[in-house]
């Protein structure tokens, strides 16, 4: 099992929170715009019933995609938007500053990280980050992924206006816990989801860094280890995924823990759609959340290493905060 230092290029300290939160936020953003669409798709993929239709065969992510567009618009792919724009920049900060955190706290006494405990801080960040911020914004989002109305007609008025309204009205209908519906589910899912992300990368980057004897790589190099990285975690836990966004979707039944709820909808899907439909979506996750990674560490590496040439700059010389 092959040990890395905590210690940053050249031997400088991990990134700031400050630099996480630049870096990270800016990563977060470029990765939202990209890619957002086909989460949607994904949301309405899982959302869907037509297995239990007799007669109606499913529809695949093109016919899916299609199908939005024609009757919402191009801008239906953009739902829910607004809900991951406002949380992008505190989730990236809160996962790339507490897996820095959580792997300084893993590490050995001569500083050095285990791929054990690669895995273990991206688990550990995963959570952290679901808790924080992620399971109150994708409580918004999949509301306002799963409403079928057109964008461009005015006189289709949705339940849920924009993020904001839809914000107000959950927590008015269903109270402030509703934003935490499925917040287990979300928790495993994002913690499995940056455990093999953190760990794939950081192995084939040390690799690749050993490969050609210096610690800064290529864009190409970085983005290609991001994408690989990236499609791991939709296929480690597709069926977690699918099962959080119908509960998300709905309300809670009244004498039904949420144990009991994830149960219920399990047992649902298997009976009524069969054992394909806990991967529904699958592709358009992995083509969403493959480049979105890409696209994060890309970003995040290159802004990251930006501010600290600037932190490098300080009159004197010193790397300082």
């Amino acid at each position: 099992m092959s040990a890395k230092s905590t210690q940053g290029p050249g031997g400088k300290p991990p990134a700031s929170a400050a630099t996480n939160l630049i870096a990270g936020g800016g990563a977060g953003m470029m990765e939202a715009l990209a890619c957002h669409p086909l989460d949607t798709i994904k949301v309405r993929m899982q959302l869907s019933r037509r297995a239990r239709a007799p007669g109606l065969k499913r529809r695949g992510f093109i016919t899916t995609g299609a199908d939005i567009v024609k009757r919402e618009t191009a801008l239906g792919l953009y739902k829910g938007l607004g809900a991951v724009l406002t949380g992008i920049v505190p989730k990236m900060a809160i996962r790339f500053t507490s897996y820095e955190w959580y792997k300084q706290m893993l590490a050995d006494q001569k500083g050095a990280v285990t791929s054990k405990s690669t895995f273990l801080a991206g688990l550990f960040a995963g959570v952290t980050e679901a808790v924080m911020v992620v399971t109150p914004m994708e409580v918004i989002k999949i509301r306002l992924q799963a409403q079928h109305h057109s964008m461009a007609d005015p006189l289709d008025v949705p339940k849920y206006r924009n993020a904001a309204h839809a914000l107000y009205t959950v927590i008015k209908e269903e109270g402030f816990g509703a934003l935490y519906r499925g917040v287990s589910l979300t928790a495993l899912r994002q913690g499995t989801n940056q455990a093999v992300n953190f760990t794939a990368y950081s192995e084939a980057r040390a690799a690749l860094q050993n490969y050609h004897g210096t610690t800064d790589l290529p864009s190409y190099e970085t983005m290609l280890i991001g994408m690989v990285s990236g499609a791991m975690g939709p296929l480690s836990n597709a069926p977690i995924d699918t099962i959080k966004t119908r509960l998300q979707k709905t309300p809670a039944l009244p004498g039904l823990s949420a144990l009991q709820r994830i149960l219920v909808i399990s047992r649902e899907m298997w009976k009524q759609e069969g054992s394909r439909s806990f991967y529904k979506g699958i592709t358009p996750r992995i083509m969403r959340v493959a480049p979105g990674q890409a696209v994060t560490f890309t970003v995040y590496e290159y802004l990251k290493g930006v501010l600290e040439k600037g932190r490098e700059m300080i009159p004197g010389g010193k790397y300082e905060e």
